[in-house]
């Protein structure tokens, strides 16, 4: 049984409320941080997460490891899953791209479909946002980090990516029963 909120729940329609600087080293923000690695680490498809997708109405999203891993190579060592709290834009591309995407959240028909649509993504962007541990940051993203950038503060800002994409249609997951 998955801790994913699917499309249905309003908490997904909600903007997410900012995280006070003070509760980031706290018992509770640490418990939602942990239980959003531990759902997406649970999810072979998946590369991010945002705290609204386990029912958490906090301005809050993960990133996972391995699309880092991806864009060092294969032999890159392993790269943890890096936290992105009260994410602000500072910066986005102008040159948009369609890009393939899909969601945790938006299940197809049965148990081992997705649905699947093409978005218009900024090919480029720059964010600030504070770590796991209270440390402000910029992050730059080109290509599908910048479209996970995007797609984690549309929900933040409770925005599917269903009503920005075209052409959705159904497939099979492919790592169904994995």
């Amino acid at each position: 049984m998955s801790d994913i909120v699917i499309a249905e729940n309003p908490i997904l329609k909600q903007i997410a409320t900012e995280v006070p600087l003070a509760d980031i080293p706290g018992e509770h923000i640490r418990g939602i941080i942990a239980h959003m690695k531990k759902t997406l680490s649970r999810e072979p498809l998946g590369v991010a997460i945002a705290a609204p997708q386990i029912g958490e109405s906090l301005r809050i999203f993960v990133v996972a490891g391995k699309v880092f891993m991806a864009r060092k190579g294969e032999d890159a060592p392993a790269e943890p899953d890096r936290v992105y709290i009260n994410p602000e834009v500072l910066k986005m591309s102008r040159k948009k791209e369609p890009m393939h995407e899909g969601c945790l959240s938006v299940r197809g028909s049965g148990p081992d479909m997705l649905l699947w649509g093409t978005v218009e993504r900024a090919q480029k962007m720059r964010i600030r946002a504070y770590d796991e541990h209270g440390v402000q940051a910029e992050h730059k993203a080109s290509g599908f980090l910048s479209q996970i950038f995007q797609h984690e503060i549309d929900h933040l800002e409770g925005i599917l990516y269903t009503e920005r994409a075209v052409h959705v249609q159904e497939e099979k997951d492919p790592s169904y029963g994995t």
